[in-house]
């Protein structure tokens, strides 16, 4: 499970998880902190590993 951590977020800019997401779990509004659909989410960890915004749970 990936949990998304907005106060390491800047929120301002598209975020590039978003289109790196190989199932598309990843949404974002306008320049918002993005959100996890955990029902698409792969648990691949590229999100995570690129990115310090997501971390995987324990």
């Amino acid at each position: 499970m990936i949990i998304v951590n907005p106060a390491n977020c800047p929120q301002s800019h598209p975020c590039p998880m978003v289109r790196r997401c190989p199932n598309g779990a990843l949404q974002q509004q306008g320049f918002q902190a993005p959100t996890v659909q955990q029902e698409l989410c792969l648990d691949c960890g590229d999100c995570s590993d690129f990115c310090g915004t997501f971390h995987r749970a324990d």
